[in-house]
């Protein structure tokens, strides 16, 4: 398994093949299954480019937190100075222009031409959020708008509308959907 953390940074690597423990075995046994059972076993959410890149991201994500790896604990500005708000510039910019694509937290770095963990740490220094729950409100804000553009009767769907924009269980897109716009999604497709 090998990743960038962003332009001209080195792949990370395994470097161990046992979990750091048994809860962090227990937690990628648990991510696998999920993935399985609920992503990978409906056709039609998993051939959904965005649902399958974020199960992949996932996935990804759990692998790195449960088995020693050669990830990059770099932080931005070695020379002290703070170019974190035009980096975030460039990182909300990236997230906007395209959200409707896979994007990886690597590729929002890579736009932001920092590490992952500068801009993980720069959106939770300045945001109070992460790259990936940004790209989940923006992605959220556009299905909100494909609902309400949307005609029930040409046969749009809330389901396929939050799977187009990569939220693959429909429970919890009505879910975030309900705590956001404070009305259920499919009262928002009906026109109500």
């Amino acid at each position: 398994m090998a990743g960038a953390d962003g332009p001209g940074q080195r792949p990370v690597r395994l470097t161990g093949h046992r979990p750091h423990s048994a809860e962090d075995a227990w937690r990628l046994s648990r991510t696998i299954g999920y993935l399985r059972d609920h992503v990978l076993a409906d056709p039609d959410i998993a051939d959904q480019p965005l649902v399958a890149s974020t199960a992949a991201q996932h996935l990804a994500a759990s692998v790195l937190a449960a088995f020693p790896n050669t990830m990059s604990e770099a932080v931005p500005g070695p020379d002290g100075t703070d170019t974190r708000p035009a980096m975030l510039r460039r990182a909300l910019a990236y997230i906007d222009d395209h959200a409707g694509e896979p994007v990886t937290v690597a590729d929002i770095a890579g736009a932001a031409r920092v590490t992952v963990r500068a801009l993980q740490y720069a959106f939770r220094r300045h945001l109070d959020t992460t790259p990936l729950a940004q790209l989940r409100r923006v992605r959220l804000a556009h299905a909100h708008h494909d609902l309400l553009a949307a005609d029930p009767a040409d046969g749009a769907t809330v389901t396929e509308i939050a799977a187009r924009w990569g939220f693959y269980h429909p429970g919890r897109f009505a879910s975030l959907y309900r705590d956001t716009y404070r009305r259920a999604p499919r009262l928002a497709l009906a026109g109500e």
